[in-house]
């Protein structure tokens, strides 16, 4: 408990407030001793975040891994390289790291993303009051939702790459957005403007955004690279659920109250969610802790000399390199990689008929089977259904198959990834197209919605896939690649916001659907031929990881 408290940012404004004077670290107690270089305590040594893409101070198997903060720190200094704090206890349970606070902040995380994904749809079921209230049509009340998915595309772009600077850290993007996100709702659910609407909807998602793209990135500073997927899945069961929720939170508050009600419902799910993240939320990135640390010896040995490995590469790079690398380079790599292209469109597509979504079923359940605005929300609950199946499969089949390949012959092609995207690939146009040919009045709502679940199913399978394809593919740029691909998965999803119901009203629901169905269709194919032939990209490639 000790821990948790002083390495949250608790922790850290009382310690700044009371010049360091409480909640000591080991190495501000009296009588700290450093270490020997000959000590025989567990050392570590340091991976560079350019060279591998495996976590600091763990490898693969999860071996010599401890997310405490004393033993991470130590190994980036160049004068104590070799020195090691004692490990703090850890207690491993069939091959799962259970540590205090290292599972809380993996927790906040997922509750942190939740409270941000829902609020994009959350505001959905109160379109229609807003057209009255604000005589807008259909297209400019959708504009609520639109820009705040386009918004939380948009932040990662600012907030990964700053909370790659260690001087930074990853907690302060995520306390301080996340404060300003959790204010923002207020004036969100009094606001009588049209336009304040929607600049703090906007507002709303930009500062709600750091941990669309960087919480993965904090996974992989705590946890090894073999067991990053089933934490992935949970988190991206979380990300999932967020939007699906939406209007089955919303929709009964909004017909029983008014469309304001959906701004407070997201007060109250993130303001907890703050406060926990507040009082337990520890600083994970590697650098980071290294850098606090040198600094510490440097006060307490009285040697400026002491430098972190982070500070000593920082030297070498300057603010337009590390701007080019972030924002430049992942477009760079978009436009000469066909692989990276494929897996960004595919997703963008995948996501934004996931959003598209929430402009057909206004069409399809109160029109055609007469249910009310709140039940109209319940459909989602599929995706509930669809994950509690795919997710645990994908588990198993990491854990049977993956995993007990890895044990004999390490990870193997970096296409293997890909094949379990290959049935998601399958799942999504038969999801597709019984959601768009069932939808009538002759055909029992249940054969919709189980469509809609298939292919939010699919949806997840292909997700998962192509995230752990990126990175062992790309390790070098996969930081930036992710961010990338968060932007144009937002802006495909804030467009299919606009497009879709006019879509759907010129098509028909079964016209529309159909369309994007068999978009899905090709893709599935080009994501077959990247499994079969992606080794042939790879040898070409200047930016890929080569066998």
């Amino acid at each position: 408990m000790y821990d948790i408290i002083r390495d949250s940012s608790f922790g850290q404004v009382l310690r700044y407030f009371t010049g360091n004077r409480i909640l000591l670290f080991p190495d501000e107690l009296p009588g700290f001793e450093l270490p020997s270089p000959t000590s025989e305590e567990k050392r570590i040594e340091y991976q560079s975040e350019a060279s591998t893409i495996a976590n600091f101070g763990k490898d693969v198997n999860g071996n010599d891994s401890s997310p405490d903060e004393e033993h991470a720190q130590g190994a980036d200094i160049p004068v104590a390289r070799t020195v090691s704090q004692p490990v703090h206890p850890v207690l491993t349970f069939n091959g799962i790291i259970l540590v205090d606070w290292y599972t809380t902040g993996e927790l906040d995380d997922k509750f942190y993303t939740f409270a941000v994904y829902i609020g994009s749809s959350i505001y959905s079921p109160g379109e229609g009051e807003i057209e009255e209230k604000f005589n807008v049509g259909p297209t400019a009340a959708a504009l609520g939702m639109s820009l705040y998915v386009l918004a939380y595309g948009i932040g990662p772009m600012l907030w990964s790459p700053l909370s790659e600077i260690p001087v930074v850290g990853k907690n302060p993007p995520y306390i301080l957005t996340f404060a300003v996100f959790v204010i923002l709702t207020v004036p969100t659910a009094l606001t009588d403007s049209f336009a304040g609407l929607l600049v703090l909807r906007f507002l709303l998602g930009f500062f709600g955004s750091p941990c669309l793209a960087t919480a993965g990135a904090s996974f992989q500073d705590m946890w090894p690279l073999i067991k990053i997927p089933y934490l992935m899945v949970i988190w991206a069961g979380f990300a999932t659920l967020g939007p699906a929720f939406g209007p089955v939170v919303a929709g009964f508050s909004i017909q029983a109250k008014n469309w304001r009600w959906s701004q407070w419902e997201m007060l109250w799910l993130s303001g907890p969610i703050f406060l926990l993240m507040f009082f337990s939320l520890p600083e994970t990135s590697p650098a980071t802790i290294l850098l606090q640390r040198a600094r510490r010896l440097r006060k307490l040995l009285h040697k400026s000399n002491l430098k972190s490995q982070s500070e000593i590469d920082q030297a070498h790079m300057t603010a337009k390199e590390r701007a080019f690398d972030a924002l430049i380079k992942p477009w760079e790599i978009n436009a000469l990689d066909p692989a990276v292209l494929f897996s960004t469109f595919y997703t963008s597509l995948l996501y934004g008929i996931f959003y598209s979504f929430f402009e057909s079923t206004p069409l399809v359940f109160p029109r055609i089977y007469h249910f009310n605005l709140g039940e109209s929300g319940l459909p989602y609950l599929s995706a509930l259904g669809a994950l509690l199946a795919v997710g645990p499969t994908y588990a198993a089949y990491w854990h049977y198959t993956v995993e007990r390949q890895f044990a004999k012959k390490g990870f193997g092609p970096q296409e293997d990834r890909l094949a379990v995207g290959l049935v998601g690939s399958c799942m999504i146009p038969v999801g597709l197209f019984l959601y768009a040919w069932t939808a009538r009045s002759s055909v029992h709502w249940i054969a919709p919605t189980f469509g809609l679940g298939l292919s939010v199913g699919g949806t997840f399978l292909i997700i998962q896939s192509i995230f752990l394809y990126l990175p062992f593919t790309y390790p070098k740029y996969s930081a930036s690649l992710f961010a990338a691909n968060d932007l144009a998965r937002s802006t495909m999803a804030a467009g299919a916001i606009l497009f879709s119901r006019p879509l759907f009203i010129k098509l028909g629901v079964a016209g529309g659907v159909s369309l994007l169905g068999g978009l899905t269709i090709v893709c599935a194919f080009l994501l077959y031929l990247l499994y079969r032939y992606g080794a042939v990209l790879r040898a070409k490639s200047r930016f890929a990881e080569h066998d």
